[in-house]
């Protein structure tokens, strides 16, 4: 007995040891498998706590764990800060943060990364589509008007045979889709209620039309057409809340408009945008940018902006190639934004290339400042071999790179056949190169015919030597090839010092 009692007391100091903040299990390696014995399916947060990021998900993710809990879910939200158990962060390959996995069946391999938006609606949608049935059945009007009354989105089969054809084609599209919670019925009060006169899907939504009515052939493909066409709003806010959605989503090109909420005339630019809107709907996804919240100042700096010179409309497709537009006037009329966006849509618009003015001092220093205006003068100067940097003045990377960079600009000045440069590319771009990450390491050899050269190897003064000296030969890779993993993302402009990469986009 005295055994027995020994072992429950430790099993109780070991549950013990799992606080709770929040309604948020607090998570370490000393306790993350007795986590998963008491809670087989747990959604757990790896997060840094000087992230801006897991800062921002914070109060979400505790609506999350406190939505559950208060419906009595068996599903359990935690977090781990991975910059103290590093252990355990490795473990499940945590790169940036927020990383999210969810752990099911108390299984501690191959958990799922999660793959919703970050407030709380969309994390206990997920969750729940993950642990239960891809749709609710609707048994009632009550049940039904519960569904539309706790979601800004939610879809709704009506099905008189659940097992029809058209209906398992529905319980797929349910499936294929994360964030937006579904409902099936087959009863008749509720298709009296909701004026359905045979089997349909509606989409219902809090904002714009209330209620989109599916019309066509039944079809998991069409569904999730008619779903991505309709379940964002006409125009969107852009946060840290929704900016998932907005890349995560299938529409990859989106005009934004920057302006200050406060501006006296907000509302009425607000409704020029909205009415432009209307005739690019699953085309064009239309977003609007508070041009006066800290926050945001990096993406104007992202697309050359200012805040005195906002309100300012600019377009930018998220292809495998970032393009962006800016249109010819400044008026932001409905009239002008829908002309605009139809000189897009027919690929008449040239892409907007920003550039500063070619400082009067650029080839003051032995590493010399190339511009939009004269990189290809100088890179593609036929009688130089030219080294360029590509930066951003954020990254952290390109940071503890200047000291080298300097040291070989200077290894280098008097050599009259090479040239040591950088450009700032956040604030410059061209046609000739694409830059994704930073800093980015591209030679131009000497030659008429515009060669690019990768720089793969390592970043120190005795490798960069190597490189110059060989001619581009010794660390080089033709353009385009493997990127090197010490990079700040394009995308991760967020968190300007972290070493590890940020999940969100710009």
């Amino acid at each position: 007995m005295s055994k027995l009692w020994i072992l429950c007391a430790l099993a109780a100091v070991c549950t013990a040891e799992i606080s709770v903040e929040e309604d948020v299990l607090v998570l370490k390696k000393s306790n993350f498998e007795e986590a998963l014995k008491t809670h087989p399916n747990i959604l757990v947060e790896f997060y840094a706590p000087w992230c801006g990021h897991c800062k921002a998900l914070a109060p979400e993710y505790a609506k999350a764990a406190g939505m559950l809990k208060s419906e009595g879910s068996d599903v359990r939200l935690g977090k781990v800060d991975a910059t103290e158990e590093s252990e355990l962060a490795q473990e499940f390959g945590v790169r940036g943060y927020p990383t999210i996995k969810f752990f099911k069946g108390g299984e501690k391999t191959n958990p799922k990364e999660y793959s919703a938006g970050r407030q709380a609606d969309d994390i206990v949608n997920w969750l729940k589509k993950r642990t239960g049935p891809a749709a609710a059945t609707l048994s009632d009007i009550t049940q039904a008007e519960s569904l539309i009354a706790d979601n800004e989105v939610v879809v709704i089969g009506f099905f008189k045979d659940v097992e029809s054809e058209s209906a398992k084609a529905f319980i797929k599209a349910a499936e294929a889709v994360d964030d937006i919670p579904f409902g099936i019925t087959s009863d008749d009060s509720v298709f009296t209620k909701f004026e359905m006169a045979k089997d349909g899907v509606v989409l219902f939504k809090k904002f714009d039309e209330g209620r989109n009515t599916f019309d066509g052939e039944l079809s998991t493909e069409n569904l999730l057409a008619f779903i991505k066409e309709n379940q964002l709003p006409l125009v969107i806010e852009f946060t840290e809340q929704t900016a998932p959605k907005i890349f995560g989503g299938e529409i990859k090109s989106h005009i934004l408009m920057f302006v200050p909420k406060t501006a006296k005339d907000f509302q009425e630019k607000m409704d020029q945008f909205k009415k432009a809107s209307e005739g690019f709907k699953g085309k064009i996804l239309f977003i609007f940018i508070d041009s006066d919240v800290d926050d945001n100042q990096r993406i104007l700096e992202f697309f050359g902006l200012k805040k005195e010179e906002c309100p300012a409309i600019r377009l930018i497709t998220l292809e495998e190639e970032m393009t962006k537009y800016k249109p010819k006037t400044s008026d932001i009329t409905a009239e002008n934004i829908i002309a605009f966006c139809k000189d897009f849509t027919e690929g008449k618009l040239k892409a907007h290339l920003m550039s500063q003015d070619i400082p009067e001092d650029w080839d003051k220093n032995p590493v010399k400042v190339l511009v939009g205006k004269n990189f290809e003068e100088i890179a593609f100067n036929p009688a130089k071999n030219v080294f360029v940097e590509f930066y951003a003045p954020w990254c952290g990377h390109c940071k503890q790179l200047t000291p080298i960079w300097d040291q070989l600009g200077e290894k280098f000045k008097d050599n009259p056949d090479i040239i040591v440069a950088k450009m700032d590319s956040t604030a410059n771009e061209i046609e000739a190169v694409k830059v994704h990450s930073f800093p980015t390491l591209k030679f131009f050899p000497a030659g008429e015919d515009h060669k690019v050269i990768d720089y793969n190897g390592e970043r120190t003064l005795d490798g960069f030597t190597k490189f110059l000296e060989s001619g581009g030969k010794e660390g080089g890779a033709p353009a385009g090839e493997d990127e090197d993993d010490e990079s700040d993302d394009l995308e991760d402009a967020e968190d300007v010092d972290s070493d590890v990469e940020e999940h969100d986009e710009l």
